[in-house]
């Protein structure tokens, strides 16, 4: 399975290079590392959304209010930024990733406790929380000039020639790499989207994983709903509109599988520089919008259509390596 995974990176990797080069043809200044750095920059928020998603989709579940969770809690933030201005940033950080994840947690209480579907539960509280950003601002905006230089310059200061918000997002994809790879939680993940009966027999609660991995989802949206506020120093209902969309779009073309148990970090990045590289390019090359919206789903559809080839082809490995085992057994009596 790593070495399918492996390939999956290498191969995307590759498309992506090969997109700047021939991008960078038609636009001289394209491939030039401050407008590479400006590209990553622009993709940071969607690659922490990206790695939000993935941990739902490897426990076979999914979340389409992760944008949602971002308009509401991005709201309540600014909001508060504008009320209390004497707040330390650190308060205000640290409550949007509370709300976030409270926010995450009532989604993932509805899919254990009650075993709604999460795509139900997701679709719902997608316009609830999109509804209460709402109410809670009276589709009022937050501008800049009611937030405190503070809150406005933190995400675009620059260390070692990255803005911050840059640094946010290879620190938390440092982390998830870390947790899913070498944590009992993420090994959890796996096991309850891979082989959900295996998992349970395993002595895995698998509820309970689900339920984390949506706490944890809305954490990172609750985040990722600071450094958009910040970073485009504008709150209202319809921020990152269609970002739910992308993450997922980010994480199958990352490999990622829909069925659950399969994907990486590294494979989710790159999923989301993909489109990332898409988005930055296609306007540079005049190509409208319209089409850019084609040609994404375009490739989402292929994406998809590789990964069930792969997890095909996978099942026959099986099925013959199971066949030959059998084979060698009764050969052996």
């Amino acid at each position: 399975m790593m070495r399918l995974i492996r390939k999956r990176e290498t191969l995307l990797f590759a498309i992506i290079v090969v997109m700047i080069v021939v991008f960078s043809t038609r636009a001289a200044d394209f491939a030039t590392p401050d407008n590479l750095a400006g590209i990553f920059n622009d993709t940071a928020i969607l690659i922490i959304l990206a790695l939000a998603q993935m941990t739902v989709i490897l426990t076979k579940s999914i979340d389409l209010s992760v944008a949602a969770n971002l308009a509401f809690t991005g709201m309540a933030i600014a909001m508060m930024n504008a009320a209390f201005p004497g707040l330390p940033l650190i308060v205000l950080i640290l409550a949007a990733v509370v709300i976030g994840a409270a926010l995450g947690s009532i989604n993932g209480f509805l899919v254990w406790r009650l075993e709604i579907p999460p795509i139900v539960v997701t679709l719902g509280t997608l316009t609830i929380y999109r509804g209460m950003a709402f109410v809670l601002s009276g589709g009022a905006w937050v501008n800049a000039h009611q937030m405190t230089p503070t809150f406005l310059a933190v995400p675009r200061t620059p260390i070692l020639g990255l803005p911050v918000l840059s640094w946010v997002a290879i620190i938390i994809v440092a982390l998830m790499y870390m947790l899913l790879r070498y944590s009992q939680f993420g090994r959890s993940a796996y096991a309850t989207g891979g082989n959900p009966t295996a998992a349970v027999y395993a002595g895995i609660d698998t509820g309970r994983t689900k339920f984390l991995a949506f706490v944890l989802s809305g954490a990172l949206a609750g985040l990722a709903s600071y450094l958009w506020v910040s970073r485009y120093a504008v709150a209202y209902v319809d921020i990152a509109n269609g970002f739910e969309l992308d993450s997922v779009a980010a994480c199958v073309i990352g490999g990622i599988s829909i069925a659950g148990g399969v994907g990486s970090v590294a494979g989710t990045v790159l999923g989301a520089l993909f489109l990332g590289v898409i988005k930055n390019a296609l306007p540079v090359i005049g190509i409208s919008p319209f089409t850019q919206m084609a040609i994404s789903g375009t490739v989402i559809i292929l994406a998809v259509a590789f990964n069930a080839r792969r997890e095909r082809n996978r099942g026959r490995i099986i099925l013959r390596d199971r066949a030959a085992a059998e084979i060698r057994t009764e050969a052996a009596a």
